[in-house]
């Protein structure tokens, strides 16, 4: 009985030009990863929510481009748009489409005392704007857009965002929370 001897070859012995070595792929799928780890993070940032609240005495975060603050500026922009004439649509479809029903109400009230629109807090237009999302807690986003005047003047107007449908619950002339 004559004895065989089995031996395994890896494959890369077998044919060294078919099969990359061992090394050539771990540092292949190194650089992948890496890559794929810092196209990713920025991502991340952008769109990641906090942790817990803060404390009362540290500064708020102010985060842009944030799911809430696109929503506050895309409704911004279909009222000016609306109430310009430049659009089919009226402000009040606008609103009824992006506000809660509740708010809508409230915004009508606020417009017969003031003698103002309601968006703007304001008897013009604004000629330019810009939103930042500054907290979000307990399923809401504070967002701040700050409406830039004719002539230099600005104005702070604060929405809450509820995160889940992305409705806007709240307009006021200062933060909800």
């Amino acid at each position: 009985m004559t004895r065989m001897k089995l031996t395994r070859t890896s494959p890369a012995r077998t044919n060294p030009a078919r099969v990359p070595s061992m090394r050539t792929v771990l540092a292949g799928a190194a650089a992948l990863l890496a890559a794929g780890g810092l196209m990713a993070a920025p991502a991340q940032a952008a769109f990641a929510l906090p942790a817990a609240p803060a404390a009362a005495a540290a500064p708020a975060q102010v985060r842009a481009g944030t799911p809430a603050a696109h929503q506050v500026f895309t409704f911004f922009e279909a009222y000016r748009g609306a109430v310009l004439g430049e659009t089919g649509e009226t402000p009040r479809a606008v609103r009824e489409r992006y506000l809660s029903p509740h708010l809508n109400v409230r915004l009508d009230a606020w417009a017969q005392q003031h003698d103002a629109d309601p968006v703007f807090r304001a008897q013009n237009v604004p000629v330019d704007w810009s939103v930042q999302q500054v907290k979000d807690e307990y399923g809401f986003a504070s967002v701040r857009l700050t409406e830039l005047w004719d002539g230099g003047g600005s104005q702070d107007v604060w929405y809450t965002v509820r995160l889940s449908d992305l409705r806007i619950v709240e307009l006021n002339d200062r933060p909800a929370f």
